[in-house]
């Protein structure tokens, strides 16, 4: 048996939802293909005013204010250890004339809020079952029926099914880092302010949440994140706490943990026949700077509209030209940074110190850094 479809989207997470929702907004007749639920692992998002702006397409910007907390400073410290170290930078998002440079939620729990949306959303079938095989531009599920669509969407992650089928080609590599994940309790306010240390292993980062609790990544050598991860709750905290220079006083896991080992991806196109990429499904790379779901929702924007009108060849190579460099740019940024870190060379630790430095000091730089990183030329 077959369903047709104008657009079928493999994959329920919150880009591939966001792009249901999206379409289905503007009258187009949807499917999303895949299970319900996000891992609950400690992971949050941190997502910028573009990102928002997306959101707020689709009606869900209040809410994911309402369950979030304001990043309204952003603080780098460097404390790699080495000869040369920059002063701490802090970003303050009214520099460039906003209220907060974004918001801070729990994954899951952005998910659960899209998924809430969709199921209330006209025009948009929900497909709960996984992809089992995408064959000749048909999406086969487990039972052995079929949806067929004018556009197949692949948001379904890093493995996706949709983008090996259409023999789109990638480049993957590896870094030796897991990022371990966790949300924490603290005695003091972290007064809106997401802090990242600069470590010779990695960024430690702990980000804003509601009340007295932030979230924590921690990219470090897989040894150490075995080690951490093998702590009970208790020690594991005093850990962390220590890392983070007792900053926010005494520390108390508030919820799971996880560890997720560090690679990238980049893909050769993010189209082919019939077919477009979007989020891990076109780019993979650390949590830094808090590029990579913004990057998946800055996806879905261009997705919505370039296909504004209708599917055509015209829509395909409008998405092509609209996401391929600002893909590239944010995963070769995000990784020169990721290995200037590791690299230990002292040559490049003084042309990291001296950009930190000068980031502090120039305001105009440090404004036009700032909008970058938001994804946003205003």
């Amino acid at each position: 048996m077959s369903d047709r479809y104008e657009i079928a989207i493999v994959g329920a997470g919150a880009v591939g939802l966001a792009a249901g929702v999206g379409f289905a907004r503007a009258g187009r007749r949807v499917a999303v293909v895949g299970t319900d639920g996000a891992r609950r692992d400690g992971r949050t998002v941190a997502l910028m005013e573009t990102s928002l702006q997306v959101l707020e397409r689709i009606d869900l910007r209040v809410l994911v204010e309402d369950n979030g907390a304001p990043l309204i400073y952003l603080r780098i410290i460097d404390d790699t250890g080495r000869l040369l170290r920059a002063p701490p930078v802090t970003f303050d998002s009214a520099e460039i004339g906003l209220s907060a440079f974004g918001i801070n939620v729990e994954s899951a729990a952005l998910v659960d809020l899209i998924a809430a949306e969709a199921a209330k959303t006209a025009g948009l079938v929900r497909i709960r079952d996984n992809a089992a095989a995408i064959e000749q531009g048909r999406i086969v599920l487990a039972d052995g029926s079929f949806v067929e669509a004018d556009l197949l969407i692949g948001a379904d992650g890093r493995n996706s099914l949709v983008r090996k089928a259409a023999g789109i080609d990638t480049k993957e590599w590896t870094y030796g880092q897991t990022a371990v994940t966790a949300i924490f309790a603290h005695d003091r306010s972290h007064r809106d302010t997401s802090t990242e240390f600069h470590t010779s292993e990695g960024p430690f980062t702990l980000v804003p949440l509601p009340g007295k609790r932030s979230s924590l990544v921690w990219l470090c050598k897989p040894a150490r994140a075995a080690r951490l991860m093998a702590l009970d709750d208790v020690n594991f905290a005093r850990a962390v706490e220590d890392q983070a220079q007792s900053m926010l006083g005494a520390m108390r896991l508030d919820g799971p943990r996880g560890a997720v080992p560090m690679g990238g991806i980049s893909v050769h196109d993010v189209i082919a026949p019939g077919v477009a990429l979007a989020g891990e499904a076109a780019h993979v790379f650390p949590p830094i700077g808090a590029q990579g779901l913004n990057l998946g929702l800055r996806d879905v924007a261009d997705l919505l509209d370039a296909f504004s009108n209708g599917v055509s060849e015209t829509g395909f190579a409008r998405y092509r030209k609209g996401r391929l460099n600002d893909i590239a740019f944010r995963t070769n940024a995000v990784d020169a940074l990721n290995r200037s870190l590791l690299a230990g060379f002292l040559p490049i630790d003084a042309a990291r110190s001296m950009g930190l430095t000068l980031l502090g000091s120039i305001g105009p730089l440090r404004r036009f850094v700032m909008r970058q990183g938001l994804g946003s030329s205003r």
